[in-house]
């Protein structure tokens, strides 16, 4: 035991990667970030992830910096990979986000959806309090 709460590592997570995105990202990102929860209770994690697949396909040669949809993917994928989750955590080891949740058996997908909602409630407070208004509505 650390000492810390799950809630408290999810915050942790949550407000270290939104600090590190790149300020011309910001206001790609926020949206997705704010958009992605209702996505996944309306079409489910893997329909969500193949949205943000599709979107970061569409630039699939640009470097991560430059896509919103890419960098929160990866977000995503690096604070999954510290969750409880043990079949998950050895898919990434090998495949991407979306490929790791779409192999899934239906109890770790239950279990991977809510680790991801609960991680983007916490996404969402870290964007709201870290990205300035003026940030996130100005173009890149």
């Amino acid at each position: 035991m650390n000492g810390q709460t799950r809630e408290q590592l999810r915050a942790l997570r949550a407000y270290q990667c939104v600090r590190a995105v790149p300020t011309g990202l910001r206001a790609d990102y926020k949206p997705r970030v704010h958009g992605l929860g209702a996505s996944v209770l309306r079409d489910g994690l893997a329909a969500a992830l193949a949205f943000l697949e599709r979107e970061k396909k569409a630039d699939e040669r640009e470097p991560l910096g430059t896509n919103a949809a890419k960098w929160l993917l990866n977000d995503l994928a690096k604070s999954l990979e510290s969750a409880p989750l043990p079949e998950l955590n050895r898919r990434l080891t090998t495949m991407s986000l979306p490929d790791a949740v779409r192999e899934l058996k239906l109890e770790e997908y239950m279990l991977a959806t809510r680790e991801t909602l609960r991680l983007l409630v916490w996404f969402r407070r870290a964007v709201q309090a870290t990205f300035k208004d003026s940030e996130a509505t100005r173009a890149p």
